[in-house]
């Protein structure tokens, strides 16, 4: 199926449409064969008893946990631990302020994903034009490169420290990686992710052995302050880093597709819904643990204040704490590394699929889908090659992640508010009100955020009275957007149709339909 047999019918009844409907490619349609479950293809029988809502459960679980757990990659490691060597634990509270944040975001592209069949690249293209298409995928391409050669960057410090071959670990790595993705079979690879999802609780032994005060943690993540010590342009970009860490462009894009690709329907939205909190819940878990165990290892020491890498982490607490807790952090930074890359790659990968109309999924083969998994090896193996070429500006690439990520977010995230008050989209499933209200001041707050960040790479000596002049805007512009979106009104309230009908609804086929 081509883009030029898709037309948009917006007088289409409810649940009457094509087979199909909007999907791009016929392999998104049929059974979902999960990782520990299977569904058939048309069950939308009534779970009236807890095991089958657990048998459902489990056979949808891997969306939400593999973004969720893909997000605790080498970056965040680098993030999280910084603030835990540098401010001790006075910065837990940014976490509990963005876990709303967190399933507010996903929610909403699990929504879409589910509803209309189609990746997040592609509903941009068909409902804002080739421009904004084009825009999102190329900036999308662009930072994901970079961000999936800071995951290498990752692997390679975990090896120095484990004495093992960084040239030969990078090159293992990197094939462990396209090999996962490279099978043809969408249930083995979400069995290797969710062994991965396994693998970041190598954090916890890690935070029992150096047992930090918990009543200081509980203290810290619900009563929000910050750090007495440092300067406050420095503690400002590391609170955007934070949150440019946790949330992420490329998981929006990634979370809708490969609901798309797992076969997910509307009628169980509300499972997928359970596996994003459980993701939430593990990602939040790591990086309090993060924080906390850095903290409580570096505190009055020498190095409380210097952070220089999450590889000087791991040596500080094979130092202070045991061999053993150098370990489990370098296999853990390893771990998160590679599901990183591998999630972070495919969003790229779906998203061109996307938007070129290619056959793009994980149930075909290599065979039948070249140009899908090209893009996705191509990926990978330029970031490996990155990494290992001497001379590579690595920093350089870093900074540039955060750039493009300031750019791209808060425009993903605009584009996500509009699609999701779509009633040719969503149908039955459009935003309510408060949740409209939420995320408005959600996207004000990140293009602040946004701009600091921006601003601070292109102009490193930017003063604190900027920083706070940023903020005041930013406050009275959240204010302004919260406020708008509380008194417009949705002019189409009509009822769609009754909640067995929501349940079956989908998104019509979407072509040559544009906002004017």
């Amino acid at each position: 199926m081509n883009a030029a047999n898709l037309e948009l019918r917006p007088d289409a009844p409810p649940g009457k449409e094509s087979r199909l409907g909007a999907v791009l490619d016929e392999a998104h349609v049929g059974d979902i064969r999960g990782a520990l479950g299977t569904i058939r293809h048309g069950d939308i029988a009534p779970r009236r008893d807890w095991w089958a809502r657990l048998r459902t459960l489990l056979a949808i679980l891997g969306p939400g946990l593999i973004v969720m757990v893909g997000d605790n990659d080498a970056g965040a490691f680098g993030t999280y631990t910084q603030a835990g060597q540098d401010y001790g634990t006075t910065l837990l509270w940014t976490l509990l302020l963005l876990i709303p944040v967190l399933y507010v975001n996903q929610e909403m592209v699990l929504r879409l994903g589910a509803v209309s069949g189609v990746g997040h690249a592609r509903l941009i293209l068909e409902r804002f034009g080739k421009f904004w298409g084009a825009f999102s995928v190329i900036d999308l391409f662009l930072l994901n490169a970079l961000t999936i050669v800071t995951e290498f960057i990752g692997v390679s410090l975990a090896l120095n420290y484990l004495g093992l071959p960084r040239e030969l670990g990078v090159i293992a790595s990197a094939g462990v990686i396209i090999a996962a993705a490279g099978t043809g079979d969408f249930r083995r690879f979400e069995r290797f992710s969710l062994l991965l999802v396994f693998g970041s609780l190598l954090l916890i032994p890690i935070f029992l052995w150096v047992h930090p005060p918990f009543g200081q943690i509980a203290h810290d993540f619900f009563a929000p302050k910050l750090p007495g010590q440092g300067k406050l342009s420095e503690i400002m970009l590391l609170i955007v880093a934070i949150v440019g860490t946790t949330v992420a462009p490329w998981q929006l894009f990634f979370q809708q597709s490969y609901v798309v690709d797992k076969r997910i329907t509307p009628r169980f939205v509300r499972y997928a819904r359970a596996d994003l909190w459980i993701g939430i819940v593990l990602v939040i878990i790591g990086a309090v643990a993060m924080m906390a165990f850095t903290a409580a290892t570096f505190a009055g020491r020498p190095e409380f204040g210097n952070f220089q890498d999450a590889g000087a982490v791991a040596a500080g607490l094979g130092r202070y704490v045991g061999h053993a807790a150098g370990v489990f952090f370098a296999v853990a930074l390893i771990d998160a590394s590679v599901i990183g890359a591998m999630a972070v790659s495919l969003s790229t990968a779906y998203a061109i699929g996307d938007v070129l109309s290619l056959r793009h999924s994980l149930h075909r083969k290599p065979k039948e889908a070249k140009a899908f998994y090209a893009a996705y090896r191509g990926l990978v193996a330029l970031a490996a090659a990155l990494v290992l070429t001497p001379g590579t500006p690595l920093g350089l690439l870093t900074n540039a992640v955060q750039t493009l990520a300031g750019v791209l977010l808060p425009s993903a995230t605009v584009f996500l508010l509009l699609l999701c008050n779509d009633q040719a989209v969503l149908g039955p499933w459009v935003n309510g009100r408060g949740l409209n209200v939420f995320t408005g001041a959600v996207i004000a707050v990140l293009v602040m955020l946004s701009i600091i960040l921006t601003a601070s790479v292109l102009f490193p000596g930017m003063s604190e009275a900027t920083i706070l002049a940023i903020l005041g805007g930013g406050v009275l512009f959240t204010i302004v957007i919260a406020a708008a979106l509380l008194v417009i009104r949705r002019e189409d309230r009509r009822v769609w149709t009754d909640s067995f009908g929501q349940m079956i609804w989908r998104m019509p086929p979407l072509c040559h339909h544009r906002h004017t």
